[in-house]
């Protein structure tokens, strides 16, 4: 058995960075060639080390941020003046795509609006709740006001 170290996620073998064992062919004809992992060598094995490391500081970063990112929204208000009839049903709808323009101009934080979570776009004045994913599993909550356009 040879052993190597995978640069890929590989199914069936394991996450990149992880040592394994395999038979020489597989790794000379198959892995090497198509670029999924190399020989286990002391330096390949500190270096996939290193990468791991980096790799978890990384997404601690990124939930430190989500973190942030979060607490911020969740203080926000937005105020969304929109068109309006008498019995207060909106002349169009509010959508994701101005929800995140409305986040853009009030805190300057740029959001996916493919990530704003509307079950369907507001149709009517009123106060909502839109959740709203910042990444990595957490979510904020961000009052939404739509009023009278005058």
């Amino acid at each position: 058995m040879a052993q190597a170290v995978l640069l890929k996620d590989v199914d069936g073998l394991g996450e990149a960075g992880t040592a394994i064992d395999v038979s020489p062919g597989y790794l000379r004809n198959y892995l090497v060639p198509r670029k999924l992992a190399q020989p286990a060598t002391k330096g390949a094995l500190e270096e996939a080390q290193r990468r791991r490391e980096r790799t978890a500081e990384a997404e601690k970063q990124a939930a430190d941020r989500a973190g942030e990112t979060s607490a911020l929204l969740g203080k926000t208000v937005l105020t969304i003046n929109h068109r309006a009839g008498e019995d207060g049903k909106l002349f169009g709808s509010v959508t994701s795509a101005e929800i995140a323009e409305a986040i853009q101009a009030a805190r300057s934080i740029k959001v996916d609006r493919k990530k704003i979570r509307l079950e369907e776009p507001i149709r009517e004045t009123g106060t909502y709740m839109v959740e709203i994913e910042v990444g990595g599993g957490v979510t904020a909550s961000v009052k939404t006001i739509v009023a009278e356009a005058k």
